[in-house]
């Protein structure tokens, strides 16, 4: 017997080579077939009788082969022509493709349900290629438009298109062949023998059961049945990747236990007195939350979100502060050399006047600086360690971890995530991004963490003004460089890629210094930054312009993420139609950052409808939390992350975190009630729950904490 764990070999109409291309899209067993989703659907249930037939209507007719006929000779000629008759009058049908194929397949009595465009010949009409059932000869060849007695699954009903590769294609695995295998499936396996909710959830919630609903999605009979196969088919999976959280959750809760910082004392007091200014609200109160966890006994685990320039670092210094207050380690991970540079020498000013020593570990030091930090570490005399990947290498080991920060977290993949953590035994876990995520999203992708917003930004930060130019307006941008410099202020100019590319006519970030060098800025200091620069290199440039000695950087998107220069007020970025709306929003963040006002300017040549969405829409909204909410729209909720997020969205295969939030927020409720009342899935009613959530989901337990 197919069971869903069955080969597709096992399937009528799949042979080794059509099994081999469907495993390399992913679909590997029965079970996979039936989660293998259409990507849309075509209403064919507009049934006609021949003598009704309107030139131009694609509709679907029942009849019977009067005639078959193959004119012409060679492939290009030839053709294969049938007359379908039913009581009312005769249609021609025509092919010109396959045609030995068809003059196999039709033969005289034989009744048909075609369907297809009409178009008349003279008096005759005439269908080119159209789609057909082969009914039982039997069945009566009537035009009386009735459907529900005739076996139809390619016209006369709601039939279903799925996405389809050019390996597929070559397999002979149209979505007619996909049906058609499905259908055998469904007689072998009902997917109904698995069931994988409660009868209670199902009564609760309205759901149709599993395996109507895998038929209905497949070979829907009404729009009704259908829009219901999707609800259930979204609850259930969006109910498990919830259940995966909740387990992950309790689990911590009730297994894990972590330091507990009760003692806020000297560190803490004199990082706040040293402010010159205060904290604000939203600052004040994530300082809170991430407190109680840091004293709560359980392993934090918790996503900071803020938009740019709205204080999380800050934020991160009072979480060491009080890690250091109980004479703990912290280690503060950044994507990039720069990056990491940058919160060093922040930590290092904030922190060494208080006594702690940072160190900073990157992958560029010298052996004999690197063993050095590195035996601070063990022995404990370093604090603070600061870097890149570099501190989930081997040999990196802290005295006393208690306490991890990643820093745009989404840069990291999971498991680079989970090598630091494991620096220790259960330390605390603060993630942070400056990429707002929808809420939606944080459910679905971080279900399992705790998540804290600043949604306020520090008193005295100018709001940015953005103008898009198009290419032959960039004068207004150069103009406007050269007068905030002669104001002893900075700029930037950042271009997308460092080298032309023969298939797109894009600036190049080193060709266009020169020129700007020789031509608009001859009188200004600029300095060049790009991403094929050494470490060292790059390091320089940024320091320099850090301390005034440049005017105008030029560069790539290397100075996206984290660049904090308070005295630039001008950010120019050419070919902005080639940035993401979250790139553009990053890179507008560079400036802005002091009390003077300040321009992003976004400088577009020719570009497609969605690229000028973006513009316009970073030209009208400030906000990055609604920025990424207009990203989802025009990207979509799995392109937000980026690859190396991976858990939920990337295995949601019928669901939509941006689309389906209320059913999100039904099914995320639903499992963490359920895990509070039967935390380890062993109450009887509970079995199939436990049995599927064993099968389907638990090797992705291991890194849910991780997000």
């Amino acid at each position: 017997m197919t069971t869903m764990r069955s080969s597709l070999r096992a399937l009528q109409g799949v042979g080794p080579r059509r099994a081999d291309t469907l495993s390399e899209a992913g679909i590997h067993d029965v079970g996979d077939l039936y989660d293998y989703f259409p990507r849309r659907y075509l209403d064919r249930r507009a049934m006609r009788r021949i003598s009704e037939l309107l030139n131009g209507e694609t509709v679907t007719v029942v009849g019977r082969v009067l005639k078959t006929v193959q004119e012409g000779q060679g492939v290009a000629r030839s053709r294969f022509k049938v007359l379908l008759a039913d009581e009312t009058g005769v249609l021609e049908l025509v092919w010109f493709r396959g045609v030995r194929y068809f003059s196999k397949m039709l033969a005289t009595g034989d009744v048909l349900a075609v369907f297809g465009k009409v178009g008349y010949f003279g008096r005759q009409a005439q269908m080119q290629h159209p789609d057909f059932d082969k009914l039982g000869s039997g069945v009566q060849a009537s035009g009386s438009g009735e459907s529900s007695d005739l076996e139809l699954y390619h016209t006369g009903r709601i039939i279903s298109l799925y996405s389809t590769s050019d390996a597929m294609k070559q397999a002979g695995l149209s979505s007619r062949q996909l049906r058609m295998i499905l259908l055998k499936a469904f007689d072998d396996h009902p997917p109904g023998r698995e069931e994988n909710l409660s009868e209670e959830m199902l009564a609760a919630h309205g759901l149709m059961p599993l395996g109507e609903a895998y038929r209905e999605i497949h070979f829907p009979a009404t729009q009704e049945t259908l829009a219901a196969a999707r609800y259930r088919l979204k609850w259930t999976e969006l109910f498990y990747a919830q259940l995966l959280f909740a387990l992950r959750r309790q689990e911590i809760r009730q297994n894990k236990t972590a330091a507990r910082f009760d003692h806020s004392g000297e560190i803490t007091r004199k990082l706040y007195e040293a402010l010159p200014f205060d904290l604000t609200g939203a600052q004040k109160t994530v300082i809170r939350e991430i407190y109680q966890d840091l004293r709560s006994g359980c392993p934090m685990n918790r996503l900071l979100q803020g938009d740019v320039g709205s204080g999380k670092t800050l934020v991160a210094m009072f979480s060491i502060a009080l890690a250091a207050d109980n004479g703990l380690q912290s280690a503060f991970m950044a994507p990039t050399e720069i990056l990491a540079v940058q919160h060093y020498l922040a930590l290092k000013r904030a922190f060494q006047p208080l006594g702690l020593n940072v160190g900073l570990l990157s992958g560029r030091q010298r052996k004999k600086e690197r063993d050095a930090v590195l035996g601070d570490l063990r022995n404990g005399t370093i604090a603070i360690a600061v870097g890149t990947h570099a501190m989930i290498e081997e040999g990196v080991t802290m005295a006393a971890l208690g306490l991890v920060i990643i820093d745009e977290q989404h840069r990291f993949g999971v498991l680079q995530r989970k090598a630091l953590q494991e620096k220790a035994l259960n330390p605390h876990v603060l993630l942070m991004t400056a990429t707002p995520i929808p809420r939606t999203l944080c459910m679905g992708v971080f279900g399992d963490l705790d998540v804290s917003v600043i949604n306020e930004m520090p008193p005295g930060r100018q709001p940015v003004v953005t103008k898009l130019l198009a290419g032959n307006e960039t004068g207004e941008a150069y103009t406007s460089i050269i007068r905030e410099v002669q104001k002893g202020r900075q700029a930037y100019i950042v271009y997308p890629m460092v080298e032309e590319s023969e298939k797109i006519d894009l600036k190049a970030a080193v060709d266009r210094f020169d020129f700007l060098t020789a031509n608009i800025f001859s009188d200004l200091r600029l300095g060049l930054i790009h991403g094929r620069m050494t470490t060292e290199s790059k390091e320089s440039v940024m320091d320099e312009f850090r301390n005034g000695r440049i005017d105008v950087l030029v560069g790539t998107t290397v100075i996206e993420v984290g660049v904090d220069v308070p005295n630039a007020t001008i950010m120019m970025i050419e070919h902005a139609e080639r940035f993401g709306l979250a790139q553009l929003h990053q890179l507008r963040g560079r400036v802005g950052r002091g009390s003077h006002p300040s321009t992003c300017f976004l400088c577009y040549e020719k570009t497609a409808p969605d690229a000028l969405r973006r513009l316009h829409a970073m030209e009208s909204v400030a906000d990055g939390f609604r920025i990424s909410k207009i990203d989802a729209e025009i990207r979509g909720t799995g392109n937000i992350l980026g690859k190396e997020q991976s858990g939920a969205a990337s295995g949601l295969k019928i669901a939509d975190l941006q689309h389906d939030e209320a059913i999100l927020n039904i099914a995320r409720t639903e499992a963490f009630a359920l895990v509070a009342k039967d935390s380890q899935l062993r109450m009887p009613e509970h079995a199939m729950i436990r049995t599927c959530y064993l099968r389907h989901y638990h090797e992705r337990y291991a890194l849910a904490d991780i997000g």
